[in-house]
């Protein structure tokens, strides 16, 4: 999640993206990963060109783990018609989270500022996952007292078509499921799921053998406790079995969370998080996070295993199968 003080720095637009040997790879946090024509597309909160001020989302890909092509601006706040309808004096964009359905692709958003009254969920469309995205015209979700509107995930399950989306946290530590009808902006219904433990933020869905893993954000997003964490259950939907932390900081990097997991071509399967690099002082950390990139390894039940932070020597590569 984005915290306002993060992203009162200057814009920087058109420039083209860095090429970096390896984690970090790029500044940035709160990444949803995708595989699409057989590169890595990363849709986070900030990027390469630098910390903005959260009035838009770019998108950026690459075929290497190296280098890093900007794809250019997604969606602007000036073009979300209802963003000052609820009075706020203030408006902030974080935490995107991209599907594919229909033939078209679906950018799910966080509108803040950080506090239940004013949170709110929105959708854009667009027919290609660069953008331009259109947005639906009016917010999906919106917070209440005891539960924050922040941090979408949207999960079509492959076995039944179905779209479920995931949202909350921060503020209540709560997480709501729904279904999503068909047309992906608007919600069918709501799904009662138990709070998982350790639950904080940035909820995450995908499925292996079966299985289904639900992981998400534990702790102070500018602090050491930051954690990623994750429960398994036999649908989409639950009921989750809380499985344990999966990473955690270490000595030099610190605050992992807010994370995806994609399926490379070649079958491997990475996660990728925002870290704080080495932060000097204690926290709550100061500055900008960054984006990295490490394997998952399935121990033989299933279970991921704790998940080892890397540098640039140690980082994965990304190599098309055959």
């Amino acid at each position: 999640m984005k915290r306002l003080a993060l992203l009162s720095l200057v814009l920087t637009l058109g420039a083209a993206a860095p090429a970096p040997q390896g984690n970090p790879q790029f500044q940035g946090a709160d990444p949803h990963a995708l595989m699409i024509g057989g590169e890595l597309w990363v849709f986070p909160t900030g990027g390469p060109v630098g910390a903005w001020d959260a009035d838009r989302f770019h998108a950026f890909s690459s075929r290497d783990l190296k280098s890093w092509r900007d794809r250019g601006q997604l969606l602007n706040r000036k073009s979300i018609k209802w963003v000052r309808d609820d009075g706020a004096p203030e408006r902030f964009l974080w935490a995107p989270g991209v599907a594919r359905a229909n033939g078209k692709w679906y950018l799910y958003y966080s509108l803040g500022p950080n506090t239940p009254k004013f949170s709110h969920i929105g959708v854009a469309v667009a027919d290609r996952p660069e953008g331009p995205y259109r947005d639906s015209g009016k917010p999906l979700l919106t917070g209440r007292q005891g539960f924050e509107a922040i941090d979408p995930m949207v999960y079509v399950d492959p076995k039944t078509g179905t779209p479920y989306f995931y949202a909350g946290g921060s503020a209540g530590s709560t997480l709501r499921v729904f279904e999503l009808n068909r047309d992906m902006v608007s919600i069918k219904r709501e799904i009662a799921v138990a709070n998982p433990p350790q639950f904080t933020e940035g909820a995450f869905m995908h499925e292996r053998r079966g299985t289904y893993y639900l992981s998400y954000s534990h702790g102070r997003f500018n602090g050491e406790s930051y954690s990623v964490h994750y429960a398994t259950g036999p649908s989409p939907t639950g009921p989750f079995t809380y499985r344990g932390a999966i990473l955690k900081s270490d000595a030099t990097r610190k605050g992992p969370g807010h994370h995806s997991f994609v399926v490379t071509p070649k079958g491997e399967t990475l996660i990728v998080y925002h870290r704080w690099e080495n932060p000097q002082g204690p926290e709550p950390y100061k500055g900008e996070r960054q984006i990295a990139i490490d394997r998952v390894n399935y121990a033989p039940d299933g279970s991921i295993r704790p998940i080892r932070m890397t540098n640039g020597k140690a980082a994965p590569t990304l190599t098309a199968g055959r």
